[in-house]
């Protein structure tokens, strides 16, 4: 047997290994560890829940038909909602998701409001229910969309391409309000809440940013859905 022969059985042998491993993990691997699989927003948070987050941010239509399926109410963005520096050319306005928002209207990406959504549900809500006892009420929050350049910087925040949303705090069933500025670190059910929903984030979000990161975000969490990598 010559070189090249044996060298052509080699790879051959390599190949079919390859699409073996593949066909075994798509087969058995559960869905939100799989990249394979197509996501679904009510899966469990796994490890390639963001990876495909960031799959759908290209392809509208199917991130539609995610929202639709997770019962998502939102609406396209009005003509000449953005303006020149920070258009808004396929943002969406979010009428309803697992909680109300203080602050309305929340316009943002497809991806962002699927992202936010998977927050809402494996995270926020049954975190609020074990630590606190209580389920949310309202969401706390600054906003979505805002046509600005990050903080000391001349970048375009992901705030200016609705890509971003920034939370203050939470308002509960029980009257309880719970707030980003007063109970960051706090030794207490509400201090690990927000830690344990700004850690949930981090596996969601492209880019968490707390009261650790710096003074600007000493009052909120960020999170964003741009093509950073940063949990802070």
């Amino acid at each position: 047997m010559n070189n090249t022969l044996r060298r052509t059985i080699k790879q051959l042998g390599i190949v079919a290994t390859v699409i073996l491993a593949i066909l075994i993990v798509n087969r058995y691997l559960p869905p939100q560890h799989n990249p394979l699989r197509p996501i679904d927003l009510d899966d469990p948070i796994g490890v390639a829940t963001h990876y495909k987050l960031t799959r759908i941010k290209s392809d509208n239509s199917l991130c539609y038909t995610l929202l639709d399926k997770a019962g998502i109410g939102y609406s396209p963005v009005g003509e000449n909602a953005g303006t020149p520096t920070c258009p808004l050319e396929r943002a969406l306005v979010l009428n309803r998701s697992n909680f109300p928002y203080s602050v309305t209207p929340l316009r943002m990406t497809c991806s962002t409001m699927a992202a936010l959504y998977i927050w809402e549900h494996d995270v926020v809500r049954p975190q609020a229910e074990s630590l606190l006892g209580s389920r949310i009420e309202e969401v706390l929050t600054y906003g979505s969309y805002s046509c600005r350049n990050i903080a000391g910087t001349n970048r375009l925040s992901e705030h200016g391409r609705a890509n971003a949303i920034d939370i203050i705090g939470f308002r509960l069933e029980d009257g309880r309000e719970i707030q980003v500025r007063e109970q960051w670190r706090e030794d207490s059910a509400e201090g690990a809440f927000l830690d344990a929903v700004h850690t949930g984030a981090c596996r969601v979000f492209s880019v968490v940013l707390g009261p650790d990161y710096n003074a600007d975000h000493a009052d909120h969490f960020h999170f964003d859905m741009g093509n950073g990598a940063l949990c802070s």
